[in-house]
């Protein structure tokens, strides 16, 4: 298990690539999340989660230097979604909307709800918020306990109990399968290269857990503390894995990416001009840019220079690249 200590590296990150259009730092409480690359046509998606409403942000990028070709379409979305996936061999995206599991269309924006998990009467209790889709096409998201996120990061009292958020899977044949309990802020899900160990955060506990995972069955077990930052600072948020197993794990409230091997040592961190990190993904036409997506800093000491809620990209040195993200297989 990692402890506080500090990384052996440390490098810059830069200032934002992709200042949104319209700037999403200009609203209530934007926030990019989500961000996916697809290899066919070099296209950087992602969604502006709280934003009223809330947006799809489709780019599209050069394949070998992630440049910005033109400006992003935009699309308005019905409802809260906070991640999404592409689906296998169909269009569109399968995401977590606010209540459960939707299908998405890259056209429209229409949502097609195909499993409300959380009752609308509960919505004031919880909510979906990242996910992830493993080897095998299956979908898995998490929420969030909203009164248990409202007391802040490693603050929640003793007598509140066990949070009640829960991380599920949704399978490709329909079936809804409810995997962990306990949760406060349900986020970054990712698995090693050979599959057999699948990792989750919960940011506002500060924790990023370990599981065996078993391909075959889509199961869970021996769960355990991997990464521990409630005597240091940052909440772990989306994250991506790279060949070699290393974690990158965009990191709320740090100004960074930081990076974990796979026994859990802090090796790098990657530093940018934005408090809020949110979300990863590997992206370019070898896999070998990383693409964040941010949220404005709303807390009192916030810097005035503070370039949250515009899109980040970073590119590793040649021995780091990743994978495409999985697509649902539905």
């Amino acid at each position: 298990m990692s402890n506080s200590t500090g990384p052996k590296e440390s490098t810059e990150g830069g200032q934002a690539w992709y200042k949104c259009d319209p700037p999403m730092v200009l609203g209530n409480d934007r926030k990019g999340e989500a961000p996916i690359y697809r290899a066919s046509d070099s296209t950087l998606h992602w969604v502006d989660c709280l934003a009223e409403p809330a947006e799809l942000h489709i780019l599209k990028v050069d394949p070998v230097t992630g440049d910005a070709q033109g400006r992003a379409r935009v699309l308005k979305l019905e409802d809260s979604v906070t991640v999404a996936f592409f689906r296998r061999n169909r269009p569109g995206y399968i995401c977590a909307y606010y209540q459960g599991v939707a299908f998405m269309d890259e056209e429209t924006g229409k949502l097609e709800v195909v499993k409300e998990i959380i009752p609308t009467a509960d919505r004031d209790l919880f909510r979906f918020n990242d996910g992830g889709v493993d080897a095998k096409g299956r979908f898995w998201l998490a929420e969030i306990d909203r009164k248990a996120f409202t007391y802040g990061a490693n603050k929640l009292p003793a007598d509140y109990g066990e949070p009640k958020g829960r991380l599920w899977r949704y399978d490709p044949d329909g079936s809804l399968h409810e995997m962990e309990s306990g949760i406060i802020c349900g986020n970054g899900l990712a698995w090693a290269p050979d599959n057999k160990t699948m990792y989750f955060n919960d940011s506002v506990a500060m924790k990023v857990f370990a599981y065996d995972f078993d391909l075959e069955s889509g199961s869970i077990s021996n769960k355990r503390l991997f990464i521990d930052r409630r005597s240091s600072y940052g909440e772990p948020d989306g994250m991506v894995v790279d060949t070699k197993g290393n974690l990158w794990i965009a990191v709320f409230a740090s100004y960074r990416v930081m990076v974990f091997s796979p026994s859990g040592e802090h090796l790098k961190d990657v530093v940018f001009s934005a408090n809020n990190m949110a979300c990863t993904t590997w992206g370019g036409k070898n896999h070998d840019i990383i693409f964040v997506a941010t949220g404005k800093d709303r807390s009192p000491h916030a810097k005035a220079d503070d370039e949250g809620g515009h899109m980040f990209r970073y590119k590793p040195s040649p021995e780091f690249t990743g994978a495409p993200k999985f697509e649902f297989d539905g």
